[in-house]
């Protein structure tokens, strides 16, 4: 029975880290979506960093949502829109999350802005985005 219980503990926690790591290859692409966006917006469009952040934080959340749902907790089957409600809301604190550490590093403490944007995504991605989508948003 020990062994059963050992082995069936050691299938969830490869599960979970397989599910991470979708989660983080899934991160990067909407990452590449959002810092495109923010990048040009600020560059081409002449918007401030903060603004431009939750541009580029929106788009990149459509096409995380997007992977989340098919590919990454792999949840298409249940009812979207239940999905996205929950989505949003945990979208809305990541963006406000991400605007607010883009303004603590890059405005207060003067980091490169893109630089800045890169060490609050990651903090955000790991502290909130995950936990939140595995536990909440793809149940």
């Amino acid at each position: 029975m020990a062994e059963r219980v050992s082995a069936e503990t050691q299938s969830r926690g490869w599960d979970t880290l397989r599910t991470f790591g979708r989660h983080q290859i899934g991160a990067l692409v909407a990452t590449g979506v959002d810092f495109g966006v923010m990048i040009a917006c600020v560059e081409w469009l002449g918007v401030s960093a903060v603004a431009g952040t939750a541009a580029g934080a929106t788009l990149g959340a459509a096409t995380n949502f997007t992977l989340g749902r098919v590919w990454i907790f792999r949840r298409h089957s249940r009812r979207p829109a239940d999905q996205a409600v929950r989505y949003a809301m945990v979208s809305a604190a990541s963006a406000a999350w991400n605007a607010l550490g883009e303004h603590v590093v890059h405005e207060l403490a003067h980091v490169q802005y893109v630089l800045a944007r890169a060490l609050v995504a990651f903090a955000v991605g790991l502290i909130w985005n995950f936990p939140m989508h595995r536990y909440f948003v793809f149940r």
